[in-house]
């Protein structure tokens, strides 16, 4: 079967404009390692790879690899790769609308799309949409409240007033942590409000009661009717005041934890409900002592994927396609061992440093030297039977990807 496969910041999706070293790092990463995995298959596959990053000829398994130099390429080679694949998955994010946008676009030329509806992930995207339907469900949800973009600082002071603190700001339908910002007193809403309102353009934003506990993450796959829960997975985040970036960092599948199986029973209940999200669906939690409380819905592939195939004793690329074109599921998934990933930030390597990093084992994404920044990030994945050996294996993989780059210079 051929399979056109596209990841929004690798593939071509901020033509015209700066790639953001560290989005690229997680997006090529998702990208080269679902490519493999349908590969494995025997699968061709066909994806697109923005000119700056192909000019570095990385290695990526796929049959065919367009380049994209400008947004009138990407919808072209898009919707012409499209009409002749046997299906198309898009990695990218639902803000904006830009994953209904894109899917819209092969749709339109009768391709067919392996991603969820769009129906549900516009249900997903509008976080405050998501929060009310979980509320209302009876799930649990930290306490949340829109705020108009336009709004006088004074009156964003009341609103949020009785929450207490601390709070996250954040946008609407953003994803990750972009304009996300931790509030921990009345000094920093108006840095808080400025940076999330520049992120959302003006339009309205949500405040969000902050959950002290373990970040974590559930991946299953799903039919639209049914869900498989996967993995729990701990995620390692940064949460910053206003004048910071707040940032994610990586993670560890799977994550074992008191309330492991609350969580991925609540995930199932949830994805079960929320209809017409299909494939590969992400929810981000906080562990509480009580219990996991929800914060997201991800109608996509997510990060914690290329940890996830490590430790999955099956080709996810595989149950991706049954879930969506057959509506089947395996009875359950077994695990092997840990996998534990990481995003480095490193000094923009040489061309000879940069094609040393791709022999390394450990290299899900090469330190890609593009942006403006002097910087580069890299994202590192190990696997091991015990998650002690993981962690070591990765930290010697940094110690060796810091070698390369030191002795290139």
């Amino acid at each position: 079967m051929k399979f056109l496969i596209y990841e929004h910041v690798a593939g071509g999706g901020y033509a015209n404009r700066v790639i953001p070293p560290s989005l690229l790092s997680e997006g090529y990463g998702m990208l080269t390692g679902l490519v493999s995995d349908f590969r494995a298959m025997g699968h061709e596959v066909s994806t697109l790879l923005d000119s700056r990053v192909m000019k570095f000829n990385p290695p990526l398994e796929a049959t065919e690899v367009h380049p994209i130099s400008s947004r009138t390429d990407l919808k072209e080679s898009l919707q012409n790769l499209s009409r002749s694949a046997d299906g198309v998955y898009l990695i990218a994010p639902e803000s904006s609308g830009i994953l209904s946008k894109l899917i819209g676009a092969v749709v339109e030329v009768g391709g067919a799309s392996l991603n969820c509806s769009i129906e549900g992930i516009e249900r997903c995207s509008d976080k405050m949409l998501l929060y009310d339907t979980l509320k209302a469900s009876g799930l649990p949800v930290p306490e949340t409240v829109t705020v108009n973009g336009n709004e006088n600082l004074g009156t964003v002071k009341r609103i949020v007033k009785d929450m207490g603190f601390p709070l996250i700001f954040k946008p609407r339908d953003g994803v990750g942590c972009a304009g996300l910002s931790f509030v921990a007193e009345n000094a920093h809403i108006e840095g808080a409000v400025k940076k999330v309102s520049k992120e959302s353009l003006g339009k309205p934003f949500i405040v969000q009661r902050f959950v002290k506990g373990t970040p974590a993450s559930v991946s299953l796959i799903s039919t639209g009717d049914r869900a498989l829960p996967m993995t729990l997975n701990e995620q390692l985040l940064t949460l910053a005041p206003p004048n910071l970036d707040s940032s994610y960092l990586g993670g560890t599948v799977p994550l074992h934890h008191p309330v492991e199986k609350k969580a991925l029973e609540i995930a199932k209940e949830l994805l079960e409900a929320l209809k017409g999200l299909r494939g590969y669906v992400g929810f981000d939690l906080v562990l509480t002592g009580e219990g996991p409380v929800i914060v997201e819905v991800n109608p996509r592939l997510t990060t914690s994927y290329v940890g996830l195939r490590k430790v999955v004793d099956a080709n996810l690329s595989k149950l991706l396609v049954n879930s969506v074109l057959e509506a089947s599921l395996p009875e359950r998934i077994k695990l092997l061992g840990y996998a534990v990933f990481s995003k480095v930030k490193i000094r923009k390597p040489t061309a000879t440093a940069l094609r040393r990093t791709y022999s390394m084992a450990e290299v899900a994404t090469p330190p890609f030297p593009v942006g403006n920044s002097p910087h580069s990030y890299t994202l590192l994945v190990t696997h091991c039977p015990t998650l002690e050996r993981a962690k070591s294996s990765l930290e010697r993989a940094k110690r060796s990807l810091l070698t390369i780059i030191r002795k290139s210079v």
